[in-house]
């Protein structure tokens, strides 16, 4: 009797110890992967990210934000170190990695049996409410077969979910750079402009004065005045620019209300003495860049997945079922009560759906995640090689300006003040000379602008983040739907 309940244990035990639970403490933590992704953007941009999930954290961050508000102006580092900070899309795309986390954590574990419990010969008048009583324990023997290999799916994933989330935080913080590189641009040339049309008010009044006493013709007087008021515009459309550009710079810092009046500096730093050399920049990329990692592990992924869709081709559920059924008879008076075991094995026969349309569509996923690698891999090169080409050419460009340009209209300048003096120069040709050399100075700005705009697109084609690389956060999740 003992070794018969024994049995029927076991029997009933089966499927329950068949459907135990795995958990991994690296996917249930609440930063999961953040890690990761914290040193790859500390590698990029040398700032530090933070993932906030409580109202301690939010405070902490905040107080943050406001300490480097505090300072006199906004630099380049601050305002990305900010936008790190603060940024709430950023946060939202840190809660995509816990997403890859919690369902890589789901994977672990297998699915819950089920249980079901009838009765028959319900009201038998002789055996008082039921005649047998059966209960049965159902699981899913596929999901134990195939578990190893949907873990490791999932774990791709989770890894990939990681590179994404890098990846957003390094393109924020290039975005947030060149918003700013922008904005104190924007600041300089309004800067330059106001002495211009300073310039133009003293000339356009001085041509008024001189009409008024017959020494300039109506013609010059109107050429004077309309080039004055053709400056006023040029002024009002550099202060537009520049409050769009700041508000831009605002946005990807995510400040609002008293802490959207930060100011930046006057003027754009100047150019460096010497420029880095990168003559390995292309395997500097190859081996860098964060959205090359995520195909790289994309096609991994697909792998697992095909391997996982080849496993389950032909049988596509397996369940086991187990269980026991007590039957009561009524016999010279007693009721007698036999048990009985009983184990079925479910499954469903592949006459029909034989797989073949599955298999087909994880080659193609497996090809397509293959050919995407190998076409990413030869653009990353490129936009490393192009990247360096133009951090090269805009410095010359930039130093080109402000060491022969500038200095000859500076000369232009002081030889016709030298001629006013000596009665040689008039005062328009003096005024002339002066706007000519603002205009050198502002070609001069942008071109200053556009080198320190070369040199953060260096840094993204070396690590990811660039708009190069943005197609590849859409191609993740892409990939995922497909298998």
């Amino acid at each position: 009797m003992t070794m018969q309940k024994f049995r029927l244990a076991a029997i009933i035990g089966l499927p329950l110890t068949l459907a135990g639970c795995a958990t991994n403490a690296e996917y249930a933590a609440r930063d999961a992967g953040f890690t990761a992704v914290s040193a790859k953007v500390g590698a990029g941009t040398a700032k530090r990210s933070v993932w906030i999930q409580n109202r301690e954290q939010a405070a902490k961050a905040q107080a943050q934000v406001k300490s480097l508000l505090a300072r006199k102006s906004v630099d380049a580092d601050t305002a990305v170190q900010i936008a790190l900070l603060n940024n709430k899309g950023l946060q939202a795309a840190y809660a995509d990695l816990g997403d890859a986390a919690a369902n890589a954590w789901q994977a672990t574990m297998l699915l819950n049996p089920t249980i079901s419990i009838g009765t028959t010969g319900i009201g038998a008048p002789e055996l008082q409410a039921y005649r047998a009583i059966e209960g049965l324990i159902t699981t899913n023997i596929l999901a134990l077969m195939t578990r190893e290999k949907s873990i490791a799916v999932a774990d791709a994933r989770f890894r990939q979910a990681q590179l994404a989330a890098a990846l957003k935080t390094l393109a924020l913080a290039a975005e947030t750079r060149r918003a700013w590189i922008e904005a104190v641009s924007a600041w300089e040339t309004v800067a330059q402009l106001n002495r211009a049309q300073a310039a133009a008010d003293a000339a356009s009044q001085l041509a008024a004065k001189l009409g008024e006493s017959g020494a300039m013709g109506k013609a010059d007087q109107a050429r004077e005045h309309v080039f004055n008021a053709e400056l006023a515009g040029q002024v009002a459309e550099a202060r537009l620019a520049a409050r769009l550009a700041n508000e831009n710079l605002t946005r990807k810092m995510g400040l609002w209300g008293t802490d959207a009046d930060y100011r930046v500096p006057n003027r754009l730093p100047d150019l460096p003495k010497g420029l880095s050399r990168r003559d390995s920049i292309e395997a500097e990329a190859l081996k860098r860049r964060v959205d090359l990692q995520m195909a790289r592990f994309d096609l991994e992924a697909v792998a697992k997945s095909y391997r996982l869709t080849e496993a389950t081709r032909f049988v596509s559920d397996l369940t086991l079922v187990a269980g026991a059924e007590a039957e009561r008879e009524r016999e010279d008076g007693d009721t007698k009560v036999e048990t009985t075991g009983q184990v079925e094995l479910e499954f469903t026969i592949p006459i029909f759906d034989t797989g073949q349309a599955r298999l087909r569509t994880a080659e193609l996923a497996h090809m397509r995640a293959a050919n995407l690698l190998a076409e990413k891999a030869v653009n990353v090169r490129s936009e490393a090689r192009s990247a360096y080409q133009a951090y090269r050419s805009r410095y010359d460009i930039a130093r080109h300006y402000r060491n022969t340009v500038v200095p000859l209209r500076t000369k232009i300048e002081d030889e016709a003040a030298l001629s006013y003096n000596g009665m040689i120069t008039s005062t328009f040709e003096l005024l002339a000379d002066n706007r000519s050399k603002v205009d050198s100075v502002i070609l001069t700005i942008n071109a200053k602008r556009d080198f320190w705009l070369a040199d953060a697109d260096l840094t993204t084609a070396i690590h990811g983040g660039g708009e190069a690389g943005a197609a590849a956060e859409v191609a993740a999740p892409a990939a995922a739907d497909a298998d």
